[in-house]
């Protein structure tokens, strides 16, 4: 694995087991999330979007600081019926939305739907109150970034940014090239012979969204199977990313949930920064934006990185 990826995730697992978790609200602030705050935030997106379930995991995985039958969120078997390279749209440097950082980390990416939103080059901010329906491909057309700091460091600390290592750059064992998950097994693997070629070849995600306590954010991992259930490796998942996304910030890691899962990875380092955008142009064009509401605009924003992935982050207009 690449070095710089290796001692990041050591420091980043030093400094959690070291420090508490954030106890005191900053949402307003920064955007970012105490644990309470993500159980609430969970608790109404399951409410509007039942695909969306909680688990507990691993027992032995299990964060004090999170119920115990809430640890992740996930949401099973969701279609990818194309490729990213396939969608038309793509990213746009100049757009109001892209968030520049040291090392090209920046997100923003044109709405993948022929026709909809900045179809015809105008921008597309992700409304809290979209009723659309639509999955993921008509989701934040121009959301930007990804995440921030709002972990706690001592002082004199580096960037704890970091340089987050290309996909192309880890060197992956064999297991971890399985990349994602823990058994071959299941009625997906009835299927016996590659489908012809005018056959669609539909992928399905499992997507989870875990509480990352180091930079208090949400963080969403993907786990890719083929038509035949068989686990994707680590750069298929990879076509199902959006091209400046998939060089930038995606990484391979042990699930924390569930053990003897590795997943690719939407690196959370600049989520507080992306999210505080977006908050602040939603308030700007008068909507409303409360803390339980933040992993529905998360999941608007995600769409953008994974514009493929048909999963369900839609709500009611005023939505309990």
């Amino acid at each position: 694995m690449n070095v710089k990826h290796t001692l990041h995730t050591l420091f980043k697992s030093a400094v959690e087991k070291v420090a508490a978790p954030l106890s005191k609200s900053q949402f307003e602030e920064k955007r970012v999330l105490t644990p309470e705050e993500f159980v609430a935030a969970g608790d109404y997106l399951v409410h509007a979007c039942p695909t969306w379930s909680w688990e507990g995991g691993d027992s032995k995985k299990r964060k004090s600081y999170l119920p115990a039958d809430k640890q992740f969120l996930v949401t099973r078997n969701v279609p990818c019926l194309r490729r990213a390279a396939d969608i038309e749209g793509g990213y746009n440097p100049n757009s109001e939305f892209a968030i520049q950082g040291e090392d090209g980390w920046v997100a923003t990416h044109a709405d993948p739907t022929p026709g909809g939103p900045g179809a015809k080059g105008e921008e597309y901010i992700p409304s809290i109150d979209d009723e659309d329906g639509g999955a993921a491909t008509a989701g934040a057309a121009t959301a930007a970034g990804v995440g921030a700091d709002g972990g706690k460091v001592k002082e004199g600390e580096k960037d704890k940014d970091g340089d987050i290592p290309d996909i192309g750059d880890l060197e992956l064992d064999e297991e971890d090239d399985e990349a994602v998950a823990p058994s071959a097994s299941g009625p997906g693997y009835l299927c016996t012979e590659e489908p012809a070629d005018n056959i669609v070849r539909t992928r399905t995600y499992d997507l989870y969204m875990t509480y990352d306590q180091y930079y208090q954010v949400p963080r969403l991992w993907l786990v890719g199977f083929d038509e035949c259930r068989k686990p994707l490796r680590p750069q298929q998942v990879m076509e199902d990313v959006s091209e400046e996304h998939a060089r930038k910030t995606i990484t391979v890691d042990p699930h924390p949930h569930l053990a003897g899962l590795s997943a690719a990875s939407i690196h959370p380092c600049r989520h507080a920064e992306t999210m505080k955008k977006l908050a602040d142009n939603l308030l700007e064009a008068g909507k409303e934006f409360r803390v339980d509401q933040y992993l529905v605009l998360f999941l608007k924003f995600i769409a953008s990185v994974v514009p493929t992935i048909q999963y369900d982050y839609t709500m009611s207009v005023g939505g309990d």
